[in-house]
């Protein structure tokens, strides 16, 4: 059972299409097309993509206050938002590097949509969210460690993060070793940090992580 399970995981780098592209040109193209048809939406219902389920119960496991403001980074066609909208959270703003896939989300799910660029320093001002969820960005040729570093800036002091990493790119990356540092300088506390199911049917898992900025 273990030798299967090791064989079918360690090649994750080849098992979806956009995980050998490595500039922002091409994976922005690649979403252009993704997103004719709704075809990124029938994939991931199809892939039995599951993090944005988990990450939106994870978040709604450590907050009983459905009026935080919350930005889902990296928000794409509005999946996480949708979660959190089940679960009735209201306040939710979105931000995406893809239009293609800002314009594939529903109506009323998000109370601002925002185009950004999650590598580069983003234009929040500190301390503006009670709440972050990053879900599916941690991903091959999409946004790098550095990326978490903003993400505290731009929390309240005792807000929270949740995000999802690609077990892929959790050391190739250097998220081992960020995540490492940002707890040693105390910017934030780990609340969980878990192995757990990503892209089902690709049988590819990713690391969940809620952390509380200090």
């Amino acid at each position: 059972m273990f030798l299967h399970h090791s064989m079918n995981k360690e090649d994750v780098d080849n098992k979806i299409p956009i995980y050998k592209l490595t500039t922002k040109d091409e994976i922005l193209k690649y979403y252009n097309q993704w997103s004719k048809d709704s075809q990124f939406n029938k994939d991931m219902v199809d892939w039995n993509y599951t993090a944005p389920q988990n990450v939106a119960n994870l978040l709604d496991k450590y907050t009983n206050d459905k009026s935080i403001k919350i930005l889902d980074a990296g928000c794409g066609s509005g999946l996480v938002g949708k979660e959190l909208k089940k679960l009735n959270y209201l306040n939710i703003h979105g931000a995406d590097f893809s239009q293609h896939m800002l314009d594939l989300i529903e109506q009323d799910i998000y109370q601002s949509l925002e185009l950004i660029d999650l590598n580069e320093s983003l234009k929040y001002e500190n301390e503006n969210f009670d709440a972050i969820t990053c879900v599916g960005t941690f991903t091959y040729g999409h946004v790098k460690a550095h990326c978490l570093d903003e993400l505290i800036r731009i929390v309240k002091k005792k807000g929270l993060i949740c995000f999802t990493i690609n077990e892929g790119i959790y050391k190739k990356y250097k998220f081992d070793v960020k995540i490492d540092e940002l707890s040693k300088n105390n910017l934030w506390k780990i609340l969980e940090f878990t192995k757990s199911t990503y892209i089902v049917s690709k049988n590819i898992e990713a690391w969940l992580c809620i952390a509380k900025k200090i």
